[in-house]
């Protein structure tokens, strides 16, 4: 077995190599210090496809695999880690949830905004009493007509305050337990959606982590994602 990078993998590690070196490397310890969201840089990324990058290319990704995106996210990371993480979770927890669930309208919606329309996106589960135990999710979503409508909190959220899609994780029927909960595509410019506390952490400092609030936030009935 040949454990070698491909060609084109070797080509996307040195791309992404100078691109750290050049960009990220002269601001990372500023960015760290300062605890500033490298908007620049991440705008910089999505320019050269690196954001979504395993999204098929009819929804304005690079059609690219998940080694690329490991690697293009481990170069990143080298410098700056603050920088790996917001990327690593725009691409896989994110993009892939709605690439691999999503309806094929959900798809040519969202896609689109996450890959070329400079969207970032993020992932909400963790609540102040659900943590590594999701089962015990408090966040309820109830469907009334042609909505749901959304009430609880989620903390320690990657890309929290600057995301604006979020795939996030409710209970919508307590009577299954864990079989009760769903998962929705919810934009931030929702009615009732709103940023709360922003975390101060002990590293990561240019990765925006924060709580996040929803109160009767109406979300689509066709947001649903997957069952």
């Amino acid at each position: 077995m040949d454990f070698n990078l491909s060609r084109e993998h070797q080509l996307i590690r040195k791309m992404m190599a100078e691109f750290t070196e050049n960009e990220v490397k002269p601001i990372a310890a500023e960015t760290d210090k300062t605890s500033q969201y490298p908007r620049e840089n991440i705008e910089k990324l999505f320019n050269l496809g690196v954001m979504g990058m395993c999204v098929p290319k009819e929804y304005g990704g690079a059609g690219a695999d998940p080694l690329a995106s490991a690697i293009c996210i481990e170069e990143l990371s080298k410098q700056c880690a603050s920088t790996g993480d917001i990327v690593a979770t725009h691409n896989g927890l994110c993009c892939d949830p709605i690439l691999t669930h999503g309806t094929d309208e959900q798809k040519a919606k969202y896609l689109p905004m996450l890959t070329t329309g400079h969207k970032v996106g993020a992932f909400a589960l963790t609540e102040p009493n659900a943590g590594s135990d999701a089962s015990k999710t408090q966040t309820t979503a109830v469907l009334e007509g042609d909505h749901y409508v959304m009430n609880g909190s989620k903390i320690f959220i990657t890309n929290g305050y600057v995301a604006d899609v979020f795939v996030v994780f409710a209970m919508t029927d307590p009577s299954k337990g864990t079989k009760g909960i769903s998962a929705f595509i919810v934009e931030s410019s929702f009615p009732g959606f709103s940023v709360g506390k922003h975390e101060e952490k002990m590293g990561l400092h240019g990765s925006p982590t924060a709580e996040i609030v929803f109160t009767d936030c109406i979300v689509p009935k066709e947001n649903l994602l997957g069952k």
